[in-house]
């Protein structure tokens, strides 16, 4: 079933339930780990945090009201020669206070800005973290349909390999070939279902990180869709990573974020002015009087000495800007070479998928040439297996080769920041 239906008929429950289903596209595949996978809802409820704390520094600069009550029993005694309301009684208090901020040296308006750096530091690490699972959803759907063309290729040279043992047997029986040719087909066939074996459990190991990514099991997979296109040149795509890629984004606002932090601390060294507003009320149950009180006015905090903690705290936050300035160069550095690494790869893969087509070509003829040649004893038995070899490397490389192209292609894209749901077709944010 594919996921758009799923979707439309409420299956983002059954997806969360981990219900199994076959996932045909890497449309598919890509949408059920966007929606599915764990690492992402980490990372929306840390963006989430990450805007409530914005609320947080904006609330410091509103007004705050707070009621106070107390009811309490009351004993006084005096040896004064004149002293009165002594005795024991139950005394109930009451009490309003309103307080505004006016002046805190610059430390709450640098709070807010720093929660909004913050938050988009979260949003950017949101990104990041998507286009990296984008990126090992593309990675592991395109490794199971090598490792499934591997083992469809590993299986037609077993059946070649098992027909060679068959006519050397035969021609062993007539007095054609020696033992010696019988026992190297058989050789290479043991060789042949050793290398299968390997092959089925590369296959189960894609499965498996298939699964964890999209929680999904991976079905008959149609072959994915021509890779993006890429940028002309390589300074092209440098620059657009510089630009665009999410966690050298994330990196720029935890450096803005670090630097409002300086300011917060800096404000805690100058002084505090707030307007304060009171009313009050105090019954005496017992001798029926009321006293109430009314206070307005402002009210100012001068700190003069705190043990060296707020020093303690501008210093902190200075080496912390420092810390996110060097995270912001080595993440541009890490960039840059990843743009470098998957630029030339994606160049080398498509030579080699070219290669490769052609060596599959002439190994196929040379296979081909090598056993007629053998039924007419021009070849011996050696020769045809070392040519059905070469025809069974040729067409593993190519399969190999073709991989390595589409992930490199997609390794670029994720690297310059461009590897996003949107682009990918997916429409769901």
């Amino acid at each position: 079933m594919k996921l758009a239906r799923l979707l439309a008929s409420g299956g983002v429950l059954a997806l969360t339930l981990n219900l199994q289903a076959a996932a045909d596209t890497l449309h598919d595949a890509l949408t059920a780990a966007y929606l599915n996978n764990p690492e992402i809802s980490a990372e929306r409820v840390s963006a989430e945090i990450a805007g409530e704390r914005i609320n947080q520094a904006r609330a410091q600069r509103r007004p705050t009201v707070d009621v106070f009550g107390s009811y309490v029993y009351e004993s006084i005694d005096s040896n004064r020669p004149f002293a009165f309301n002594l005795g024991d009684r139950p005394v109930a208090s009451a009490q309003l206070e309103a307080r505004l901020p006016l002046y805190t040296g610059g430390r709450l308006s640098a709070g807010v800005r720093q929660a909004e750096a913050g938050a988009s530091a979260a949003s950017s690490q949101l990104d990041a973290t998507i286009q990296s699972l984008m990126l090992d959803t593309v990675t592991a759907y395109v490794n199971i349909i090598r490792d499934r063309d591997v083992i469809a290729i590993r299986n037609n040279s077993i059946e070649l390999l098992g027909g060679q043992l068959t006519a050397s047997q035969d021609r062993f029986d007539v007095g054609d070939v020696t033992r010696t040719d019988v026992a190297l087909s058989g050789a290479r066939l043991e060789g042949g279902r050793a290398q299968l074996a390997a092959a089925e459990a590369d296959l189960e190991g894609s499965l498996a990180f298939y699964a964890v990514l999209t929680g999904l099991e991976a079905g008959e997979l149609v072959p994915p869709p021509p890779a993006p296109d890429l940028p002309e040149t390589l300074e092209q795509a440098v620059a657009v990573a510089v630009a665009q890629n999410p966690s050298l984004e994330a990196a720029r606002h935890a450096e803005k974020a670090a630097r409002e932090a300086i300011k917060v601390a800096r404000g805690a060294l100058r002084p505090e002015v707030s307007a304060i507003a009171q009313a009050g009320v105090q019954e005496y149950h017992q001798d029926g009087f009321t006293d109430s009180s009314m206070v307005a006015g402002a009210q100012a905090r001068i700190p003069l000495f705190t043990g060296g903690l707020n020093t303690s705290r501008l210093r902190e936050a200075r080496l912390a800007q420092s810390q996110a300035q060097a995270q912001i160069a080595q993440t541009e550095r890490l960039i840059r070479a990843s743009i470098a690494q998957a630029w030339y790869g994606y160049e080398a893969s498509e030579r080699a998928v070219e290669a490769s087509q052609r060596q599959v070509e002439a190994a196929e003829i040379a296979y081909e040439g090598a056993r007629e040649e053998q039924m007419v004893g021009f070849r011996t038995t050696l020769d045809v297996l070392d040519q059905e070899q070469q025809l069974l490397e040729a067409r593993l490389a190519l399969a190999t080769s073709e991989r390595n192209r589409y992930v490199a292609a997609h390794q670029l894209l994720a690297a310059m920041g461009q590897l996003t749901p949107e682009s990918l077709g997916i429409g769901i944010r």
